[in-house]
């Protein structure tokens, strides 16, 4: 199991943006070796821990640690692909939002969770997942992700005022003014999730490029292209999938996953049992490949892998991996330290 990867379109916003900076990208590029081909490719991907730790280097070729900042102010809908495009016909802020949430696996996908819209609150709420523990490789993708939702809702609105305020999980970072220079909104610091309050009063207002028909038939194509993501995965990693997100501090039970999947837990059970699998196994199989993943791809500590995978403790951690691999972690993130 992958931590997750996105489309080669967020590597051509961030180049864009060292570019502007007044930096070469070219250097990034090749380090990381990736050619202008794969940034043509409508299908190319990038892993997530891959993708972090370009953005690691963009920032310090450029000593700009607001780099997702300026990522957002240069993203526009058609860097979201087909979902952007979605959006940006909808009939409403409203129906943008809700085709944000509902196809962004069209061009990202995380283990870590998904993308949400809840539009019940008084202020309707845009939110991107928890990628805590933050640090210099992260910080800047939930910066580029929420100031690059306010940047294309105000593209395709042509309003500022779509956005009342702007939560954020970390602590207030060392750049914390310059968030005043991008977001002309309230932003909090240390919140219980990353989110956009979005203005209820605009909701139901068309976007300046809504188009009824072209929208149907768009949303027509990322229908079928959705059906076909989740038809590709066997139950084993479906149920994975839907594990993965919930694992953070706790583990969860079958009745749980079954839950969100939209189906009892015998139902769920029978439909493993096809597949040779139980649900304790899948459970297990993806604490064993997260664990896997984060040693090999991020640096993260072992106390923190712990709480990711849900153990209780990093000793519990420990033992378990042991058991899983015949060594321990430690050892088995030191065979990819310089990789």
């Amino acid at each position: 199991m992958k931590l997750g990867d996105l489309s080669v379109t967020y590597v051509d916003v961030m180049m864009r943006t060292v570019e502007r900076l007044g930096f070469d990208s070219s250097e990034l590029l090749k380090q990381f070796r990736i050619d202008q081909t794969t940034l043509a490719s409508p299908d190319a991907r990038i892993s997530i821990p891959r993708y972090m730790r370009l953005g690691y280097a963009a920032i310090e070729l450029t000593g700009c640690p607001w780099l997702g900042l300026e990522m957002g102010a240069n993203t526009q809908a058609v860097h979201y692909g087909h979902t952007g495009l979605l959006a940006m016909t909808a009939s409403s802020v409203l129906e943008a939002c809700q085709d944000i949430a509902d196809f962004g696996l069209l061009s990202s996908y995380n283990a870590r969770g998904s993308v949400q819209f809840d539009a019940s609150s008084k202020s309707p709420l845009l939110s991107f997942y928890s990628i805590d523990p933050y640090n210099d490789y992260n910080r800047f993708v939930v910066d580029s992700v929420l100031s690059g939702w306010f940047y294309v809702l105000k593209q395709m609105t042509g309003r500022s005022d779509c956005v009342e305020q702007i939560h954020i999980e970390f602590s207030a970072p060392s750049y914390a003014e310059k968030y005043k220079e991008y977001l002309p909104c309230p932003i909090k610091f240390a919140a219980q999730a990353n989110q956009l309050l979005l203005n209820s009063s605009i909701m139901a207002r068309p976007l300046m490029q809504s188009c009824a028909s072209v929208h149907e038939a768009l949303r027509l194509y990322a229908e079928r292209e959705i059906t076909k993501v989740r038809l590709g995965l066997s139950y084993i990693e479906r149920v994975g999938r839907v594990i993965s997100p919930m694992l953070v501090g706790k583990t969860p039970d079958m009745d749980e996953v079954a839950s969100r999947l939209n189906m009892t837990p015998w139902t769920l059970r029978r439909r493993l049992e096809a597949e040779n699998s139980s649900f304790q196994q899948v459970l297990s199989d993806t604490r064993h490949w997260l664990a896997e993943a984060y040693l090999r791809d991020t640096h993260i500590s072992l106390g923190e892998i712990a709480y990711l995978t849900g153990f209780g403790s990093a000793t519990a951690f420990q033992r378990a991996f042991k058991r899983w691999t015949g060594e321990a972690p430690g050892r088995y993130r030191d065979q990819y330290k310089d990789h």
